[in-house]
């Protein structure tokens, strides 16, 4: 009996053995890895970079507008009477000289008709008095008549000579009423409708005009922009921060499409408006197909300045904290990351112009920049995408609007 069960605890025994080298194995194994693990250093984030760079760049400023017409001329008559005929058609282009409206011409002809009669009777006593007055004065000289004779003929003969000056104008203003009740347009333009009909009695000097004619072609827009504004642009260009640049100015319509033709700035206002504080830029536009008309409200695109050596940046590199304020990582020496307070002007494309707080040379961060803390390693790879590719022409642009 007892042969037997030793025999029975011999194969628990075995078990309990393998059991044992089995967890002994397993824990030394765990020990093993987590030795290897703790002895691996870990590797450097890698990030992607760009160089910042200095380049010259057109400050464009966009502004709210509105289009003039280049000419303006409100058909008035200048005599009175009743219009007879209307000889255009409204909303028609008119030349200038071309007869818009006939009023009725009867008592300008009957004037034309007695003032010319009253220059042929003043010619005729004229010519009596010159005649009377040659014939007494050589008889004057030889002392037939006296000589007060002579000198009140000629007397006579100067005044005639007047009235004959006078009845000639008084003809002269006869002809021209006569021409004025054929009402011309003063300029060449479109001609908006009649304000007067057939039949209407109109007068001299009227306060309301019977049609008003615009050029539009080319066309006028006055800009706002303002007087803060104007002050910080000189005050560049003073200080050879920035260049004056072209003088070319384009245009977005109200449904935000952009006018085909460029314009060209002419001159700046030289008062400030009170009530708005602004100052009028007025750009001329070709306008061959009639496309804008006046009173529209545009979007002026132009470029007054050009900076020299600015500092264009991804926007994808430049974070801002809750307080607004903008920020960057760069590497610096050592692969080391760092963050700077940076200073931004306006966008220019996709990227932003900085103004502060980067300069040409450093290596900006823009792609993996969560992976990147102040102060760790990283490793610096050349950043990828054509959202990073550097516009050939850069253009900064900023908007500003104004209550027109």
């Amino acid at each position: 009996m007892i042969h037997r069960a030793e025999t029975l605890r011999q194969p628990r025994l075995g078990w309990r053995v393998v059991l044992f080298f089995s967890v002994s194995l397993g824990l030394a194994g765990c020990t093993g890895e987590a030795q290897e693990g703790q002895a691996a250093p870990p590797q450097p984030a890698e990030v992607g970079i760009v160089t910042v760079r200095t380049e010259n760049v057109s400050l464009t400023s966009e502004y709210a507008g509105r289009t003039a017409a280049f000419e303006t001329s409100e058909v008035r008559p200048q005599v009175s009477g009743l219009v007879q005929q209307r000889l255009f058609e409204e909303g028609a282009e008119v030349a200038q000289g071309e007869v818009l409206y006939q009023i009725d011409p009867g008592l300008f002809e009957a004037a034309v008709a007695e003032e010319t009669a009253n220059v042929a009777n003043a010619k005729a006593v004229a010519e009596r008095a010159r005649i009377q007055a040659e014939r007494l004065r050589p008889l004057a000289q030889q002392g037939v008549t006296s000589a007060q004779s002579f000198t009140d003929a000629d007397a006579v003969a100067t005044s005639a000579s007047a009235a004959q000056a006078q009845a000639e104008a008084r003809l002269r203003t006869a002809e021209i009423n006569l021409r004025y009740a054929r009402v011309t347009a003063p300029i060449s333009g479109r001609i908006g409708r009649s304000l007067f009909t057939t039949g209407t009695l109109v007068a001299a000097g009227q306060a309301e005009p019977l049609a008003t004619i615009q050029r539009l072609d080319p066309i006028f827009v006055d800009i706002q922009q303002s007087s803060a504004s104007l002050i910080r642009l000189r005050r560049a260009l003073s200080e050879g921060e920035t260049a004056a640049d072209s003088a070319d100015v384009r245009l977005k319509l109200e449904d935000g499409s952009d006018y085909p033709l460029t314009g060209e700035l002419q001159f700046t206002e030289v008062t400030v408006a009170p009530d708005t504080g602004t100052v009028t830029l007025r750009a001329h536009f070709p306008n061959p197909d009639g496309l804008l008309l006046p009173g529209m409200y545009v979007r002026a695109v132009l470029s007054q300045a050009k900076a020299r050596d600015a500092v264009l940046v991804p926007q994808q590199g430049v974070t801002r904290n809750p307080n607004g304020e903008a920020s960057a990582l760069v590497v610096i020496d050592g692969d080391k990351v760092e963050r700077r307070t940076v200073e931004i002007e306006r966008a220019v494309g996709n990227r932003w112009l900085v103004t502060k707080g980067l300069e040409a040379g450093d290596r900006l961060i823009v792609e993996g920049a969560n992976k990147a803390k102040p102060g760790s390693s990283v490793k610096p790879v050349p950043a990828s995408g054509p959202e990073l590719g550097q516009q050939e022409t850069p253009v900064a642009q900023s908007s500003e609007g104004a209550t027109l």
